[in-house]
């Protein structure tokens, strides 16, 4: 694992269960929900607003003028989560054990502080503030927008997993990558960068400029 490479604790098989047990829990309220949202292009906002799947295809966020597609990532062999190489600095990726953005869940992404000598997609992660957006592009021709509830740093050895990834009623997003202090030694970020966002509208997903 390089320095550059964001390595949260990955969650644990209890936690991820959890994520699963409650997705099949909720499966008739999204149906009532998504019904009655009709896939309405309107914005709407509130905590109990939901969406059906779809898979995510761009995160943005506009106070650090981040914006990247999102490729879906799993669990490496030794536990650790996958993201892009070190070759793609700047590409996010979205890990596709959590729950789609706008699902009752936490939507988890990825993203590099650095790579290869470049800065990374996230490497201003650390300077967003609480009430400040992150906006994500579904496959379905909506963007969830989430408003930042508050930033985190954490030591790697003191990952507050069940906070990142255990369920949640509503939806919620985690934006990740590493922080702090370097060990040069190790080669490798002491702790993480985490955004905490919930959920507050949903677009019509705006038209790529030609």
């Amino acid at each position: 694992m390089t320095s550059t490479e964001p390595k949260p604790r990955s969650a644990s098989d209890s936690a991820v269960t959890k994520i699963a047990i409650g997705l099949v829990v909720v499966l008739a309220l999204l149906a009532l929900v998504v019904g009655m949202s009709s896939g309405s292009s309107s914005s709407s906002s509130g905590s109990s607003l939901l969406l059906g799947p779809a898979t995510p295809m761009k995160v943005t966020v506009p106070s650090i003028s981040a914006s990247s597609s999102l490729v879906a990532t799993g669990i490496l062999p030794d536990g650790s989560l996958d993201v892009p190489p070190l070759s793609q600095p700047m590409q996010a990726s979205w890990y596709d054990k959590s729950p789609t953005p706008g699902q009752p869940g936490p939507a988890v992404v990825l993203g590099h502080v650095n790579g290869n000598g470049r800065p990374g997609i996230f490497a201003n992660l650390d300077k967003v503030k609480a009430g400040e957006e992150v906006m994500i592009d579904r496959a379905d021709g909506q963007t969830a927008v989430f408003t930042v509830s508050h930033v985190d740093t954490v030591p790697k050895d003191n990952f507050p997993t069940a906070d990142v990834y255990n369920d949640t009623p509503d939806s919620q997003v985690r934006l990740i990558t590493c922080g702090g202090d370097l060990d040069r030694a190790a080669n490798s970020y002491l702790s993480n960068v985490i955004v905490y966002g919930n959920l507050t509208s949903v677009r019509p997903t705006a038209a790529a400029t030609p």
